[in-house]
């Protein structure tokens, strides 16, 4: 399994244009991106879709081990550390090498995922512009024009700080509870994050629940919708959705024992108050919302030391 090879296709026109690439398949048993790829691969060989301007690259399958065993990780989660490295150790280590020189040829990334629990699917933006240590950025209004575009309803940022807060976080959970918990603020870089970090724009598209049959139209219409909106092909420019409720991620929460459950099954974006209760740890410790928003991505199943679920609040950033 560990010499499973990668692939990618690009089709790059006589006309200069904007570089794009898409993913699939980051997380093996998220297959919608890679369903939605291979119909656009299809409909570009069949010259039924036609590339005017521009290179784009196209990777059904990001990783080919967790798809393998259709399996959220192959060895190790993907999308999160995401960096090339001089001593490779894990299968990922070596997609990591491969994946982020390409990503490096582009301008632009569509990364297609999906989630555990049913819900609304959603796209996940970066930061504001800003010039600080953690995730300086300068792309902010052309990420935010393309995710007006991709269909969906709802846009969630905060992504990077809330995870490094969170790293602090656990490093004093980990000095008071002797847990080896994962403490460096890195761990929160996935493929977006290195993209925006090599001077591109990125965006992750999550589609739905990993079953739902409708995902994969979901991401097809958004590759569709990115590639019009690029001028990559010779379609009209979508019009921006006319309601899009903007959230951002303000807290993550660890799973700390395998007896730590939740009080209800959660759902992404189901709404709570301020000092309601989610969940209750192993010692009947009970985890309340510090304050009224959102919680999002709750994972009953969660490996301890791991995030369990976060937390978001509405912002105004995006919404109209």
């Amino acid at each position: 399994m560990s010499a499973l090879p990668f692939r990618s296709i690009s089709y790059t026109s006589p006309q200069a244009g904007p570089r794009l690439i898409v993913l699939g398949a980051v997380h093996g048993n998220e297959t919608c991106g890679t369903r939605a790829i291979e119909r656009v691969l299809g409909e570009l060989d069949a010259g039924t879709l036609a590339l005017a301007r521009g290179r784009l690259t196209l990777v059904p399958v990001t990783n080919p081990l967790a798809y393998a065993r259709r399996s959220r990780n192959g060895e190790r989660n993907l999308n999160r550390m995401l960096a090339p490295t001089d001593a490779p150790r894990e299968y990922e280590d070596h997609v990591a090498n491969w994946l982020c020189p390409l990503l490096a040829e582009h301008e632009v990334l569509l990364d297609l995922h999906s989630f555990r629990s049913a819900g609304a699917p959603f796209v996940m933006l970066g930061p504001e512009n800003n010039s600080g240590t953690l995730e300086p950025f300068a792309q902010a209004a052309l990420e935010e024009a393309l995710a007006l575009r991709l269909g969906v309803q709802r846009a969630v940022d905060g992504w990077l700080g809330t995870y490094a807060a969170g790293a602090a976080r656990r490093a004093e959970l980990g000095r008071s509870t002797g847990l080896q918990l994962d403490t460096d603020p890195r761990y929160g870089i996935g493929t977006t994050e290195y993209m925006r970090s090599i001077g591109g724009c990125a965006l992750t598209l999550e589609c739905g629940r990993h079953d739902d049959p409708a995902a994969p139209d979901v991401a097809y219409r958004a590759i569709v919708n990115t590639l019009a909106h690029l001028r990559l092909i010779d379609a009209p420019d979508p019009a921006p959705t006319a309601r899009l409720e903007g959230l951002r991620l303000c807290e993550v929460v660890p799973r700390l024992h395998a007896g730590d459950v939740f009080v209800r099954e959660w759902i992404s974006f189901d709404p709570v108050t301020e000092g309601q209760s989610i969940a209750r740890r192993n010692d009947g410790t009970e985890v309340r919302a510090p304050h009224a928003g959102y919680v999002v991505f709750p994972n009953p199943a969660a490996e301890v030391g791991n995030e369990w679920f976060y937390l978001a609040r509405t912002a105004t950033r995006l919404s109209r």
